[in-house]
């Protein structure tokens, strides 16, 4: 099975303190994938350079698509399932990460599962950004497990591997993480077999040219 980790914050430097608080967040979550056998890959927006200009994957002539753009595709598409790792700016998920996401259209996401994982230096862990998230991944396609992981005062929690702190209840954490990692492999397991045994996309088309597609006859 193959999971991708999706980091949302492209920040590198002070303020915040301390930078990349989100990194720390994201290695957790590998760690604790690797435990369980799982085969997940860390993408880090820092990673990826679109271009200065915003063009969607599927915008492209085939074949056409920037070498960067087509690889992260062929990533989306080849999982089985995807964690979201996210802070919360203005009670809404990481711009960052948004404009990650918004590159590849729901056909390489759909059909698949995803868990929310936000976090923060305060006290609400990101919660007010999950909301929304919930939305945003299900018109992806990919419909997250309803057990979610917030992190208050990641920083101390984490440290900068992404192992948890000594002042931290580890075994507790780990179960936490657990929770919402079982429900998200469970799902993933499932729908990759059925996948198998019924290709969704010749049950119902993808769009892939503009949204007038998602229109109704009376539009």
């Amino acid at each position: 099975m193959k999971l991708l980790i999706f980091l949302g914050t492209v920040r590198d430097s002070t303020p915040p303190n301390p930078p990349r608080l989100g990194l720390r967040v994201a290695r957790a979550c590998l760690a604790q994938m690797h435990q369980n056998d799982i085969s997940a890959e860390l993408i880090d927006p820092l990673d990826f350079d679109p271009g200065p200009i915003f063009k969607p994957h599927f915008a492209y002539a085939q074949g056409k698509a920037p070498a960067q753009l087509q690889s992260l595709a062929d990533k989306i598409a080849a999982a089985d399932g995807y964690v979201m790792v996210s802070p919360e700016y203005n009670h809404s998920m990481s711009p960052a990460l948004a404009h990650l996401l918004n590159h590849f259209g729901s056909s390489l996401f759909s059909y698949k599962p995803s868990a929310i994982v936000t976090y923060s230096a305060g006290q609400w862990g990101g919660v007010r950004a999950a909301v929304g998230m919930r939305s945003f991944l299900s018109e992806l396609g990919c419909l997250p497990v309803s057990a979610m992981i917030h992190i208050p005062k990641a920083h101390e929690v984490l440290a900068e591997d992404g192992n948890f702190l000594a002042q931290v209840d580890a075994k507790e954490w780990a179960s936490y993480f657990g929770r919402t990692f079982a429900q998200l492999t469970w799902w993933a397991s499932a729908a990759k077999s059925q996948r198998h045994a019924i290709d969704p996309h010749k049950l119902v088309r993808a769009f892939k040219r503009d949204p007038s597609q998602r229109n109704s006859p009376a539009s």
